[in-house]
């Protein structure tokens, strides 16, 4: 059990922000009061769980000033852009919608005697590891949605921002939420894998690295624990002739740069058809340009440094590696060091023999691949270990469609991309992930059927 702390350093200026104890103590009576939540809240009222759900919505987004400096301060992501808590109470509303539906009983085929059906049970206790990059908004899918499914729920957020844990359970008891329903530990890494490894939980659910992830499914490994994982991506797009390239540059431009592409289903390869790869590679090195790099809270900038120093160094040695096996530099430099600001960039002359092109990035950097042809491009979107999301520009609809049938991704989007719609179930293949979240799926996933046989008569 650790009695250490953690310090959060800032990317803004290096400074740190705040400084905090793992959990010890306090571990053992939080699964305890967890424990004894769990057969009370299942037997709450779908209607009351959705409104003690929304009040925590509404209480987080009275906080949002709050919820947006630290976020700001923990990852250095721009003020302007740093309130999440709408998206976290939409993702609230579009499961309330969906609750009622999904978690209710469900009729199979009966006679004069037999009736039959399933009835979505809670799991119980969850573990929710959150990672830092959405650190609000990922609580709809990690905090809420099992909630509403009538889980109780223990949040791990990641040490980069833990005062975001701290504000959500400060909103949860301001909003009325019964004790022990939701809480949160700052356990730490080994603390989190030996309790997973006792069966403490009855499931998991992880947002995070493709590492991380696989650490959790390891400690799981036979204990039967429940293991919901949302990892990382390498997520492609591809770009026809009969693209409009005028049209869809911005778009793009903001599926590879936004949060300082920190998001895992970025935009990190880009297949371009040769007929308009010039054209294609002059309009995003121009939106590349727009994406602007300043202090987080002095400008107006579009980017803000990445999570920390470290991953800016890895970028950046990503980037030269790239370019010295062949690649070019077209929009951005990765000039400094020694610091987390890293410009928005796009390489050209990439290729699948270079790190660039099979290695998550996780920063702003896009690059781009000339393809000759449908099949090349689909063959080079799917040789990937990712799968999270991927996409293909074209005005061909129908077109469109059949390639998409071909891309191996848990999200494919067509003349649209790094966008994660509530009402569709979110998830990944391969090193991804496993299992769905969002909407009906994911409240369904954090439930297990169970199957009723009623017989009227004996004889």
């Amino acid at each position: 059990m650790s009695n250490s702390t953690f310090k959060v350093v800032s990317p803004v200026d290096g400074s740190t922000y705040v400084t905090r104890p793992y959990a010890g103590a306090e571990i053992a009576p939080t699964i305890s009061a967890a424990r004894a939540a769990v057969a009370t809240w299942r037997r709450v009222p779908i209607a009351e769980r959705i409104a003690v759900v929304a009040a925590f919505g509404a209480e987080m987004k009275r906080r949002a000033d709050q919820l947006a400096d630290a976020t700001t301060w923990q990852i250095g992501r721009p003020r302007w852009q740093a309130d999440e808590t709408g998206r976290l109470a939409l993702v609230g509303d579009v499961l309330a919608k969906s609750a009622a539906d999904a978690l209710s009983d469900r009729s199979f085929e009966s006679d004069d005697n037999i009736s039959r059906f399933t009835r979505a049970v809670p799991g119980g206790l969850h573990l929710s590891i959150c990672a830092w990059n959405y650190p609000t908004a990922m609580l709809g899918y990690l905090v809420s949605q099992p909630l509403l499914s009538g889980n109780v729920v223990i949040l791990k957020h990641s040490p980069q921002t833990p005062v975001i844990a701290e504000i959500a359970v400060e909103a949860w008891e301001a909003a009325g939420g019964p004790k022990g329903v939701f809480q949160a530990l700052h356990l730490s890494h080994a603390d989190a894998e030996r309790l997973i490894s006792a069966g403490t939980f009855d499931a998991v659910n992880f947002i995070g690295s493709v590492a991380g992830g696989k650490k959790v499914h390891a400690a799981a490994g036979g204990t039967l624990t429940q293991v919901h994982l949302e990892l990382g991506g390498k997520d492609p797009a591809y770009i026809r002739a009969d693209a409009d390239i005028d049209a869809l540059a911005a778009d793009m431009a903001e599926g590879c740069f936004s949060n300082a592409g920190q998001s895992c289903c970025s935009v990190e390869r880009i297949y371009v058809d040769r007929a308009v790869l010039d054209r294609f590679c002059e309009a995003l090195a121009e939106e590349a340009r727009k994406w602007t790099l300043g202090h987080p809270f002095k400008d107006k900038a579009m980017l803000g440094p990445v999570v920390n120093v470290g991953a800016a160094d890895r970028i950046r040695g990503q980037v030269a590696q790239a370019v010295a096996d062949g690649a070019r530099v077209i929009a951005g430099d990765g000039a400094g060091t020694d610091t987390a600001y890293v410009p928005a960039q796009v390489l050209v002359d990439v290729d699948h023999s270079m790190s660039i092109m099979r290695d998550e990035l996780f920063g702003p950097v896009a690059c781009i691949q000339g393809v000759g042809s449908d099949a090349e491009a689909i063959a080079l979107m799917n040789d990937s270990t990712f799968g999270l999301t991927a996409s293909i520009w074209t005005q061909d609809i129908e077109k469109g469609l059949q390639l998409l049938d071909k891309v191996e991704a848990g999200t494919v989007y067509l003349n649209r991309c790094d966008h994660a719609d509530l009402y569709l179930p979110w998830g990944g293949i391969k090193d991804s992930g496993i299992g769905r979240t969002n909407g009906r799926v994911g409240l369904i996933e954090t439930t297990s059927p169970k199957a009723f046989h009623i017989r009227q008569k004996i004889a």
